[in-house]
């Protein structure tokens, strides 16, 4: 018999304070209190691998949590191990407006920044 209340397990992936900011932010736009920002790697891409970026309402099972300054960040299960010391950033310059995702996993990425090997 498993245990339904056991907390998810914790993964490795980082939420600076500038992202943490802006998905507060854009929670606040959409007026929901119940999504979490969920985080995976997906086959395709040009290199192999790609990262999906999103928020969710789900928490599926075998999926790591973490929180950051009450921004819950998901992972599911196979993309745990791809992650695992990746930090997700958001920049707001001249040059770039978006989320960047440091991942020392990456092998191999391709110019555009979303696809890794």
């Amino acid at each position: 018999m498993s245990d339904t209340t056991a907390p998810a397990p914790a993964h490795e992936v980082l939420l600076t304070d500038a992202a943490a900011a802006k998905v507060k932010s854009l929670l606040e736009q959409e007026g929901r209190d119940d999504l979490r920002l969920r985080i995976a790697v997906q086959p395709g891409g040009c290199s192999g691998l790609i990262y999906q970026l999103y928020f969710d309402d789900r928490l599926l099972d075998g999926d790591a949590v973490r929180d950051f300054d009450g921004v819950e960040v998901v992972v599911d299960r196979m993309s745990v191990p791809y992650l695992t010391g990746a930090s997700i950033d958001f920049a707001d310059t001249i040059e770039r407006q978006g989320f960047t995702i440091d991942n020392p996993n990456a092998q191999n990425t391709c110019a555009c920044g979303e696809s890794f090997h």
